[in-house]
């Protein structure tokens, strides 16, 4: 049976990107908001050049609202919105804001930065920014740096955003870290509903969906399936004479042989106790026999042995096809039926049987 290691994963991480981007969303609006009040307190203030830069960031972000409205692309949105903020930040360092109080605003950064991206990412973006910073502050002179700050001023701001960083960091760690261990404790217990926990192979319930959806499947599409209902000839003699260990190896055993034998598109389940069913999508009922008969061959010729002692193990098999069957109800009771006319018939065999099975014995082509 197929393992599917990662879609768990895959979903739960476009669920999260969903999540992020609606949540951009609103953040986008709020910092529209945020910035046409503080423009407009800037404009009455007497400081109108801050205001129109101010007032020039809420195009920024409304175009960046429509790109993403547009083509859906999330991580042009989260990059948009980075480049946005960080230049907005640049200039409220550069020119001090409103009484030199501009490059407070930097502290809503980096729990940003590490929301939005990677931890590698997040801290190569805020290295970058703490350059910057250092720059300004540094160089006062250079070109559009129109803000000069004190020395006090500068080791609290670096002191506060560098302790703000680290537990950014750590906290981001710690959830990232946690959801990753919850993600991978969901996927194990899923995988545990699906599976049989002796054999490996899938469950009762986990084949009751597969031929659920196989069904629907043929009935939208017509591709035609069958199944092979098997069962281990006199299983409870071996239980009985070498015990439940040696039955339970037997079972792991068979459940090697069966993977050995069917297609990956296949699906085997231990069906309950000794029977298993196989589904074999996009297979006729010839296909789906000469599959039984191989593996029936398979079994009696395999050297089943517990401490030392051969085990007799043969297998019988009712195999069904849908395009003799009214529904799956119908399917599963006419295999049932095929395996115990198997079984009447001395065991060891397949049924239906097929003109070019002269022997019970004889070989099978191979599928």
């Amino acid at each position: 049976m197929p393992h599917p290691t990662s879609s768990g994963q895959l979903a739960a991480g476009e669920r999260e990107d969903a999540q992020v981007s609606r949540l951009l969303t609103w953040l986008s609006a709020t910092a529209i908001g945020f910035l046409i009040g503080i423009g407009a307190k800037a404009w009455f203030a007497g400081h109108s050049t801050h205001a129109w830069v101010l007032w020039s960031f809420i195009g920024l972000i409304a175009l960046n609202m429509l790109y993403f409205a547009s083509t859906g692309n999330r991580a042009l949105q989260k990059a948009g919105m980075i480049v946005i903020v960080g230049l907005l930040f640049t200039y409220l360092i550069a020119s001090g804001g409103e009484s030199n109080t501009g490059p407070l605003w930097f502290y809503v950064f980096p729990p940003l930065l590490f929301y939005l991206t990677d931890l590698k990412t997040g801290t190569a973006v805020l290295l970058f920014c703490y350059l910057v910073a250092v720059v300004v502050f540094q160089f006062p002179g250079l070109p559009l740096v129109s803000a000069e700050y004190s020395m006090d001023f500068k080791i609290r701001f670096f002191a506060a955003l560098t302790f703000e960083s680290i537990f950014c960091f750590v906290l981001e760690a710690s959830r990232l870290k946690a959801r990753n261990e919850l993600l991978t404790l969901a996927e194990t217990h899923e995988h545990a509903a699906r599976t049989d926990e002796l054999t490996g192979l899938a469950n009762r319930r986990e084949m009751q969906n597969r031929l659920a959806m196989e069904f629907s499947r043929y009935q939208r599409s017509g591709h035609h399936f069958s199944i092979a209902l098997i069962d281990l000839d006199l299983f409870k003699q071996i239980n009985d004479q070498f015990g439940h260990d040696a039955g339970d190896d037997v079972l792991r055993e068979f459940a090697g042989l069966i993977r050995t034998v069917i297609r990956q598109a296949d699906v085997a389940a231990r069906w309950g106790g000794e029977e298993f069913l196989v589904l074999l999508p996009d297979t006729s009922l010839l296909q789906a026999l000469t599959l039984a008969e191989r593996l029936r061959s398979d079994v009696s010729r395999h050297a089943f042995r517990f401490r030392d002692q051969a085990l007799p193990v043969t297998i019988s098999a009712g195999v069904c096809s849908i395009a003799k069957a009214r529904s799956l109800d119908d399917l599963l009771k006419q295999a049932d039926l095929h395996l115990y006319n198997a079984k009447e018939s001395g065991r060891n065999r397949i049924a239906p049987r097929v003109r070019s099975q002269e022997t019970d014995s004889s070989p099978s082509p191979s599928p």
